[in-house]
């Protein structure tokens, strides 16, 4: 059976992609197909801020992109040697939130020891944070894109918790994305399941996907890798008949495992 996974494949450098290799160890074809592209922007400012550690009290990552962002900025050999020296231990000495897996080891890379990876999602993070802050105290320091979602901020806010946002990537459809839909759907036919990885994948895909399927839509299993991206299918019309119960590979694969399995039964 052939599954349809809407995000980036991983860095082919890094070894193959996770969610193909669990897919296929159920049997299924998975495709990815990139859904968005993103733009790295205040990255002067990110590097401003993460040179005064003194001046906050932890850091906060929702997204695999602010890591990005931060790798970009450590790319510069000058700032690289200062992260190195003295800047990493310092930050050390304050907690780096995260929201699941991927994030957090995108923080192991630059040297630092996540807290909260098992949250899953903003809201669960948000409660674990304020379970672990005092009021008024030093800001976090929310490195985020344009789209962030206000339920994280809201929380800390209403909890006296203080955050400072930068955002630091701006994202926007891929170019290829109608071309890549077009061609999976001619040459491989209808997918017993697809997968949304973003509420900004449901608002760039899920028109030219309709489109595609027609009169299959029916047909077609579709899924959703945590809560948010599954409200926003909802709100969109598309109900999903899974959602992973931690944004990993192996729940998502399994998720959609027992949906298909269910179907058929």
């Amino acid at each position: 059976m052939k599954v349809l996974l809407l995000k980036d494949p991983k860095d082919k450098e890094s070894g193959p992609d996770p969610y193909i290799t669990e897919f296929g160890l159920y049997g299924f074809e998975a495709t990815l197909i990139p859904v968005l592209s993103f733009e790295f922007v205040s990255l002067e400012s990110l590097f401003e801020k993460l040179s005064h550690p003194e001046h906050y009290g932890g850091l906060v990552f929702t997204s695999p992109r602010a890591l990005e962002a931060v790798k970009i900025c450590l790319k510069e050999n000058s700032k690289n040697e200062a992260w190195s020296k003295s800047l990493k231990q310092r930050w050390n000495t304050k907690p780096a939130y995260v929201v699941g897996k991927a994030t957090a080891s995108l923080v192991e890379e630059i040297g630092l020891a996540p807290q909260g990876e098992k949250c899953g999602n903003a809201e669960k993070l948000a409660e674990y944070i304020c379970s672990r802050e005092k009021p008024n105290s030093s800001p976090l320091l929310f490195p985020c894109g344009a789209l962030k979602r206000e339920v994280l901020p809201a929380v800390l806010r209403e909890k006296g918790v203080p955050l400072e946002g930068l955002t630091v990537y701006q994202t926007a459809q891929h170019a290829d994305l109608q071309e890549s839909l077009s061609s999976y759907f001619s040459q491989q036919g209808i997918p017993a399941s697809i997968v949304f990885f973003s509420p900004s994948g449901v608002k760039f895909c899920l028109q030219p996907i309709q489109k595609l399927l027609g009169d299959f839509i029916n047909h077609v299993k579709f899924a959703a890798i945590g809560p948010t991206t599954a409200e926003a299918m909802e709100a969109a019309g598309i109900p999903a008949s899974c959602t992973a119960e931690s944004p990993t590979p192996q729940d998502l694969a399994a998720g959609i495992q027992k949906a298909l399995h269910f179907q058929n039964c």
